[in-house]
């Protein structure tokens, strides 16, 4: 026999050890996109105020960073082109002097007061809701909880609920929701300048799936959708505005349930916001049974 040849050893390489990347901050995300999505609001005072949020979040690092490093991914040269929109539109927005400044925070004061009687005319008293593209939603989600109409509600469920009711019901609701860009934008139709049926879509999936404020077609989405009145007490004339839902007669009786809620223009830095009217025999953090408020 030969000798027998030296098997020389495989080095088995040691696994090295590799640092998790950091989590990500998905809150912060989440307040960020819902920022964003305020930007392309036909609202200027939200477009105002949003844009103010995002640049005291000091969003201008984002682009610079972004532009120094060069190439990125896609989500951050999002965010980069939306904070480059964020700082144009709050110098747009800029208050020019003082004299608007004490002219909108008289108007806040009135607007504060009307809301204040109206609703010590009704027995009921402000929940505040976080001032957010949430606040519609969460608002109505508040009096579902406490009429007992839909136990748990939050706003997410209410949201989803609006947005998937307006999208099964194109007719009763593309009169009224203008294109984003007037007549002549790609999908509208060429007489109205409304919506078509892809903008439509699209508007639907925003208002399902992200922050953007709601309105009034959301509140008389949700009053059919639930088959409850809604009634928004807002400051100036008429102090209540009423969505009834289909087949409603005209009126209501006292002891009917009605879901009630505060429009404020002006009050909140944000801009416009919705809070929740509790009956005053609710207390805080303590929703008892409503039956008894209204007399059932």
């Amino acid at each position: 026999m030969g000798p027998k040849k030296n098997k020389s050893k495989k080095v088995v390489p040691q696994p090295q050890y590799v640092e998790p990347p950091p989590v990500a901050n998905n809150d912060e995300d989440d307040l960020m996109d819902d920022l964003f999505s305020q930007l392309d609001s036909k609202n200027q005072t939200v477009q105002a105020e949003s844009a103010a949020v995002i640049n005291e979040i000091n969003l201008n690092t984002v682009v610079d960073e972004t532009e120094v490093k060069g190439k990125q991914d896609s989500k951050s040269r999002h965010k980069a082109r939306m904070a480059r929109k964020a700082a144009a539109l709050a110098e747009k927005f800029a208050p020019s002097d003082t004299e608007a400044d004490a002219r909108l925070q008289r108007e806040a004061e009135e607007e504060e007061k009307s809301i204040k009687r109206t609703c010590e005319e009704l027995g009921v008293r402000m929940f505040e809701i976080s001032p957010d593209g949430h606040c519609l939603f969460s608002a109505v989600a508040d009096q579902l909880n406490i009429l007992g109409i839909l136990p748990n509600a939050n706003y997410a469920a209410v949201r989803r609920t609006a947005a998937d009711y307006i999208h099964s019901h194109p007719d009763d609701f593309i009169p009224f929701l203008p294109s984003t860009a007037g007549e002549d934008t790609f999908g509208a139709t060429s007489d109205t300048g409304l919506m078509g049926p892809a903008e439509f879509a699209q508007y639907c999936r925003v208002m399902r799936d992200t922050g953007a404020w709601g309105g009034e077609p959301e509140i008389l989405a949700l009053s059919r959708a639930y088959n409850i009145p809604i009634h928004v007490i807002q400051g100036g004339s008429p102090s209540i505005v009423v969505h009834e839902p289909l087949g409603s007669p005209h009126g209501i009786s006292p002891t009917e349930k009605v879901v009630r809620i505060s429009y404020h223009r002006r009050m909140y830095g944000l801009g416009e916001h919705y809070n929740s009217l509790r009956p005053k025999s609710i207390g805080n953090g303590v929703v008892d049974s409503i039956k008894s408020v209204f007399g059932q």
